[in-house]
């Protein structure tokens, strides 16, 4: 099993320590949400949170490529992992030259996690459309993959038209592109494009329907014996015996965080607190298992 931490929307200056911290505990990676802007006004709900709840957002979140990037600075062996980028409402050109230039900068530590965004503002104020926006995105994760390999590349899809072209730095070695989402879509694009599927939380009856149905898939398709990673969200992850069950159930990746950032009370958490916390989940779990 591996471990991700996650932390966000809270005070900028904690991340450069908390990274630090992180390797030293013995996580594998930091879980790095995304989120463009928030509106003034709108009618678009959350989809994780029963109560459709999105104000948690209106908080201070950064680029998450450019925090990955400061955090590698300071770091040896902890990779960073989107979670999730909004893939959908960007340029995969551009994005290609992005996350090739992270994860070249930073001797490959870094994980694309990608999925749709649920808000129809983020695609409006970027320039995208709405609509078909599940079958873009296919073709956007073929367009990084195939920019990210290193030769020249060119694309010819229903959206995306190009000849060849290169990108120069790439990473030495292939980059996991994990994808996100729970709808039988998102499952299905997972199994199908991506290296791997995250979880975006629920209870643990959800998360089993979600990894039985991510298997039925999987034998469909022909590739049960391929390699792939399951990152979850799991109260189970906060003990020895809870991570062997879900070792039991396939899972590679557990996340886990030690406040609720929907809660914007938590948001003014101390970083002293925060570097307790991790450091005694260290002690109880990781050394456990």
């Amino acid at each position: 099993m591996r471990f991700t931490y996650l932390e966000s929307l809270c005070d900028i200056s904690h991340f450069r320590p908390l990274a630090v911290a992180v390797e030293k505990a013995g996580f594998s990676s930091f879980a790095l949400p995304d989120s463009i802007m928030y509106p003034k006004e709108t009618d678009s709900k959350y989809p994780y949170l029963s109560s459709g709840d999105r104000s948690f957002i209106n908080a201070p979140m950064l680029d998450p490529f450019i925090l990955a990037t400061h955090m590698a600075a300071y770091t040896q062996t902890l990779q960073f992992t989107t979670f999730v980028a909004k893939l959908a409402v960007r340029n995969p050109v551009l994005v290609a030259k992005t996350v090739s230039s992270l994860a070249a900068l930073s001797n490959n530590r870094f994980r694309f996690g990608v999925g749709l965004s649920p808000w129809p503002e983020d695609f409006a104020v970027c320039g995208q459309p709405w609509e078909k926006r599940g079958d873009r995105m296919s073709e956007m994760i073929e367009i990084v993959r195939g920019l990210c390999a290193g030769d020249f590349f060119e694309y010819h899809g229903k959206f995306y038209d190009f000849g060849p072209i290169k990108l120069n730095p790439t990473p030495t070695r292939p980059m996991p592109i994990l994808l996100g989402g729970h709808a039988e879509a998102a499952l299905r694009r997972a199994v199908s494009m991506g290296d791997g599927w995250m979880h975006a939380g629920g209870d643990r009856d959800d998360l089993k329907s979600l990894l039985d149905r991510l298997q039925q898939i999987r034998r469909e398709l022909g590739v049960a014996d391929k390699s792939f990673e399951i990152h979850v969200i799991s109260v189970d992850a906060f003990t020895p015996d809870g991570i062997r069950r879900l070792e039991d159930m396939g899972v590679t990746d557990v996340i886990v965080g030690f406040r609720n950032i929907y809660d914007p009370r938590s948001a003014g958490q101390p970083l002293a607190q925060k570097l307790i916390a991790l450091e005694k989940y260290a002690e109880r779990v990781i050394l456990k298992v």
